[in-house]
């Protein structure tokens, strides 16, 4: 490791407030972190952190050495901006956390293109379900399903998508397809656990307002993509997103229900990244990038998504496995 990058990992560990989350933040073991910070104290002949059992301080050397090398890195940064400006071209190791699903069906395709289109960039991503913290990860940019996030992060509406209900057309075959909520009594809607059991709720528009039916059968699962295995397998009927059916349901492998009365609100899906006072070129380039290939109609949009939410009062739940009256007789919103 060169100097200027023994300068950045130490900068990282003073302002991660430790070894292991810059070793996290950085890709690196503990261990290469604090040698290298070792390296930099055996060149300079001093102590830079103070270490105890329950606290990591700088030192005075510390932290004039702090001062001056966040400075020369962020110079470092600013000059690279400027030429990446000039020569338009990105450069840099793109830092991305994002949820599992949508990543790897929607954007992983994509990539090809983005890095050819950007030889000087490379990428380093961080999938997973669990919403992390983008300044203490590290992490440059996240893509967030939904509209919640944390306030100092800049967001950027990349496209929407909705649940739908769909069934393989095996499954049809055999049950028949409901022709309207009061059906799915007599069908297998599989149903979510834990978590995320909230999207267990169906809602669908009624002659006396919004109904409520209760998703049930004899599987539920935790995880998306097995949910939609199940689905695919022919075991019952569930609710999916579109950006992760949609090529199912263009090709025939799964047939969308009840599109005429089905609820859903549409899930935004945004790029949102740390404030700061320049946007780094690579960040733009590919929010840029996504928001050409998702707008204005993302490439998972079907025909036949379910009209928007009612603006009406809570409904009332039923639940699938004992309602057997007719649409009418449900309460109404």
């Amino acid at each position: 490791m060169d100097k200027p990058g023994e300068m950045m990992v130490f900068v990282r560990v003073v302002e991660a407030g430790g070894f292991s989350a810059a070793a996290r933040q950085l890709g690196l073991t503990p261990s290469a972190v604090s040698k290298a910070v070792g390296r930099i104290e055996d060149r300079l002949g001093v102590r830079l952190f103070q270490r105890t059992t329950r606290s990591l301080g700088l030192t005075e050397e510390g932290h004039a050495f702090y001062e001056r090398s966040a400075r020369i890195l962020q110079d470092i940064e600013e000059a690279e901006h400027a030429v990446a400006r000039i020569s338009g071209l990105a450069s840099g190791v793109l830092r991305i956390n994002a949820a599992v699903a949508f990543f790897t069906y929607q954007v992983v395709p994509l990539l090809p293109e983005f890095l050819e289109r950007n030889p000087l960039m490379q990428v380093q991503l961080t999938i997973t379900d669990r919403v992390v913290d983008l300044v203490e990860e590290g992490a440059d940019l996240g893509i967030r399903m939904g509209a919640r996030f944390e306030s100092r992060l800049v967001s950027r509406l990349l496209a929407e998508t909705r649940r739908i209900l769909v069934a393989a057309p095996g499954y049809l075959q055999r049950h028949g397809a409901p022709q309207g909520p009061a059906d799915l009594a007599g069908h297998n809607c599989l149903a979510w656990t834990g978590e995320q059991s909230r999207l267990n709720d169906w809602q669908f528009t009624g002659p006396n307002g919004v109904i409520a039916i209760r998703a049930g059968g004899n599987a539920e699962v935790n995880n998306g993509e097995t949910l939609y295995e199940m689905t695919r397998a022919g075991l019952g009927i569930a609710r999916i997103s579109e950006f992760r059916v949609g090529a199912d349901i263009r090709a025939g492998r799964l047939v969308p229900l009840l599109t005429d009365c089905h609820l859903s609100e549409p899930v935004p899906i945004h790029a949102v990244y740390p404030h700061r006072q320049h946007l780094a070129p690579k960040v733009r380039a590919f929010v840029d990038f996504l928001v050409q290939k998702f707008t204005p109609s993302p490439p998972w949009s079907t025909d036949v998504s379910p009209v928007g939410r009612a603006d009406a009062a809570a409904p009332a739940a039923v639940d699938n496995r004992s309602a057997k009256a007719d649409d009418d007789s449900r309460q109404p919103a």
